[in-house]
C-alpha cells in the first residue's frame, strides 16, 4: 500500500490500480488553519459516518467498503474541480456575502428574498439552492456561466450536479429532521468513473451544519452538532479576524490551542449526531 497524500482530517492510500483507502484521522481545521489539538473519536465518526451516507443515498459512489473503524475503501476516480454546496438556511458565508451585495451573482438566488425574512440569521430558504465553489485553499463561489467559461465543467454537467446535489440534500434533510436535527447546508464532491459522474469523496460532520431542532431560533447563532462549535469559538474570540490579517499580510496564520471544554463538547456532538442520525451506537 502505497501512501499518496495527508489532507486536513484525512490520509489517502493507494491499494491497487482500482481502489483507495481513507484513513480519517482526529485532525481539525477551520477557515482554512490546521491545528495542532486533535478532537477524540472525531476520525471514528466521520468514518462511520461516510458509510452510512454512501449505502443510504440511491446515487452510484465510489465506497466499496469499511476496512476498520476509521479506514474506507473506496474506488479511484478523476474528481471534478468543483465543490458542490447546497444551502437550505441564511448563514454562513451566505451572510457575508449578502451584506457585500455579492448575492445577486448566485444562480438560485432571488433578489427578492432580499432585505425579507429570509435574509435574518438562520432564517429557512424558500428552496435549496446550489452555491458550488472552485477547489483550493481558500474556496471561491462560483456561478453557472463561470464554471461553463472556466472548463471546469460543461453546461451538460453543471446542471446535472445542481439537480443532483439538491436532491440529496432534500434526503439527508429528511433523514436528520427525523433524528431531530436541521440540516442546514451541505457540501459534495464528484468524480468520473468511466464517463459516469458519480459521488466521491466523504460526507460527514465536516460536510454540513447541523443543528438541534429543538434549540432553533432565527435570529441567534445555532446549536451546532459539527465543527462550528470550533468556528463560533474562534470568531468570539477574534482569531478569524487574526487569521484574515496575517493572510493579508503574507503571512500563515497560526493556529490558537483549543480550550479543553471546546475540545470534550465537539467529541460529544459528534457522538451525539452520529447515534441519533443513525440508530446506532458508535
Amino acid at each position: 500500500m502505497k501512501f499518496l497524500t495527508s489532507g486536513k482530517v484525512k490520509d489517502v492510500y493507494e491499494m491497487d490500480d482500482d481502489n483507495l483507502l481513507f484513513k480519517f484521522s482526529d485532525r481539525v481545521s477551520a477557515y482554512d488553519v490546521k491545528f495542532q489539538d486533535e478532537i477524540p473519536q472525531k476520525g471514528k465518526v466521520l468514518c462511520k459516518f461516510a458509510e452510512f451516507w454512501f449505502e443510504e443515498l440511491d446515487l452510484d459512489n465510489h465506497f466499496v467498503k469499511a476496512q476498520s473503524d476509521t479506514e474506507i475503501i473506496v474506488k479511484k476516480m478523476q474528481m471534478l474541480p468543483i465543490e458542490c454546496v447546497v444551502r437550505g438556511y441564511f448563514y454562513g458565508s451566505l451572510v457575508k456575502r449578502w451584506e457585500k451585495n455579492e448575492l445577486r451573482l448566485l444562480d438560485g438566488w432571488d433578489p427578492n428574498w432580499g432585505g425579507t425574512k429570509y435574509t435574518r440569521l438562520a432564517a429557512k430558504l424558500p428552496k435549496p439552492i446550489f452555491d458550488p465553489t472552485t477547489k483550493s485553499t481558500h474556496d471561491v463561489p462560483i456561478n453557472r456561466q463561470e464554471a461553463i467559461q472556466e472548463n471546469l465543467v460543461s453546461a451538460e454537467e453543471f446542471d446535472w450536479l445542481s439537480v443532483k446535489s439538491i436532491e440529496i440534500y432534500n434526503k439527508m434533510a429528511s433523514i436528520a429532521d427525523k433524528a431531530g436535527f436541521i440540516l442546514a447546508d451541505l457540501k459534495l464532491e464528484f468524480g468520473k468513473l468511466n464517463d459516469q459522474i458519480i459521488l466521491g469523496d466523504s460526507i460527514g460532520p465536516d460536510e454540513y451544519r447541523l443543528w438541534s431542532q429543538g434549540s432553533y431560533q432565527v435570529n441567534e447563532i445555532q446549536d451546532s452538532y459539527d465543527k462550528q462549535l470550533l468556528r463560533d469559538w474562534l470568531t468570539a474570540n477574534g482569531y478569524q479576524k487574526q487569521f484574515d490579517d496575517a493572510r493579508q499580510r503574507g503571512e500563515e496564520p497560526i493556529a490558537p490551542s483549543i480550550p479543553s471544554e471546546i475540545i470534550n463538547k465537539m467529541t460529544q456532538r459528534y457522538v451525539t449526531a452520529y447515534e441519533r442520525t443513525t440508530g446506532k451506537t458508535l
